[in-house]
């Protein structure tokens, strides 16, 4: 019998099947403790916001997202000044999520590819320079008319058939509020390698 297990061991080592060393009990517990929070991630439900204006890029913005059923959407609003009484744009997308393994630049949040099936655009300022010099002018937009940007896209954001996917992070905090990703600044998170590596302050349950 013992030379029986001994070639049999031999066999399994010499076509490098040998089995794996067990997990730690660590390990095994860490990797329950993702796949336990990745699924908390995924079945989200529920709305969550901006708790105040957020500087963004020179001006403000605030961040409105809804999660129901694997589906998300985010409406943002892009404004002059902290109390958005400037606002510039509204963008609206959504479709489902995909939430993935722990991210090593960020741990605190998820690897999570967003899929933006509809794009929408409203022009909300009718100062015509600053439409034109933030790239809004071509796109054909009335003022507080929204706009199905998903096939010809606008500015920035680029139509559905050429960026479907957003690579960002999803995570929550110890008080349910949503971690997502910076945004670089040319707003192109369409490929993995684009993904960010850092986290924005969270969002909170409305």
């Amino acid at each position: 019998m013992i030379a029986i297990r001994a070639a049999i061991a031999g066999f399994l080592l010499g076509a490098g099947l040998a089995a794996a060393p067990a997990p730690s009990a660590a390990g095994l517990a860490g990797r329950e403790e993702d796949a336990a929070r990745r699924a908390t991630l995924q079945a989200l439900d529920g709305a969550w916001s901006s708790p105040a204006p957020e500087p963004w890029y020179g001006a403000w913005g605030k961040r409105e997202f809804t999660f129901q059923n694997g589906q998300w959407t985010l409406r943002f609003t892009f404004a002059l000044d902290p109390e958005m009484t400037r606002p510039v744009f509204i963008f609206r997308t959504g479709g489902p999520y995909s939430v993935g393994a722990r991210s090593a630049a960020a741990p605190a949040a998820f690897e999570t590819v967003f899929f933006e099936d509809s794009k929408h655009l409203t022009l909300m300022t009718e100062d015509a320079r600053l439409a034109t010099a933030m790239g809004l002018a071509p796109c054909g937009l009335s003022v507080g008319v929204e706009a199905d940007i998903s096939e010809r896209g606008c500015a920035r954001w680029k139509p559905v058939k050429d960026c479907r996917e957003d690579h960002d992070l999803l995570g929550m905090d110890a008080s349910g509020g949503l971690l997502f990703g910076v945004r670089p600044r040319d707003n192109d998170m369409c490929t993995a390698d684009r993904r960010p590596t850092q986290l924005l302050t969270p969002v909170v349950r409305r």
